[in-house]
């Protein structure tokens, strides 16, 4: 009996959560500048933003050290 109970919620569960995904909608073209926008970034200053980037990479002695492969050696 509990082990129905349990089957029966799991496929309301997946249920729910497909209806749910089914209302996700791509982003147009001309929406694209609005996300764009500096006040979308997740830095609030980029004076700071680049400084902290200097300091990792100075600390890590690696080149590229935040969003990009390779470094440390330059053997990449």
């Amino acid at each position: 009996m509990k082990y129905s109970i349990k089957k029966l919620i799991f496929a309301s569960t997946l249920i729910a959560c497909i209806a749910g995904c089914s209302h996700l909608k791509t982003v147009e073209v001309w929406e694209k500048a609005d996300l764009a926008r500096a006040e979308m970034t997740f830095e609030a200053d980029v004076l700071d933003a680049k400084f902290t980037d200097h300091t990792y990479f100075s600390r890590e002695a690696a080149s590229g050290g935040s969003g990009v492969g390779g470094g440390g050696c330059g053997c990449n």
